[in-house]
């Protein structure tokens, strides 16, 4: 018995985790007004470009990331 719910549970977790998983942003620059912005989808090299390294944990640190980015200004 012990067994099933620690089975049951354990399979819950896992297929739950994306769902819980924290959103990722990004500083993406638009190839016809070379403008950037922050998004929360990653950016598809046609349309937006990527102007930073990496996501972002939070959307303040992708505005901060934008602001020193040279690209951006």
């Amino acid at each position: 018995m012990i067994r099933k719910v620690l089975a049951t549970a354990s399979v819950v977790a896992l297929v739950s985790m994306p769902a819980l998983a924290a959103t990722q942003y990004w500083v993406a620059k638009d190839a016809s007004t070379k403008k950037c912005s922050v998004v929360d989808t990653k950016p598809d090299g046609k349309k937006l470009t990527d102007a930073g390294t990496k996501a972002y944990d939070s959307k303040g640190n992708a505005e901060k990331a934008l602001k020193m980015l040279k690209d951006c200004k």
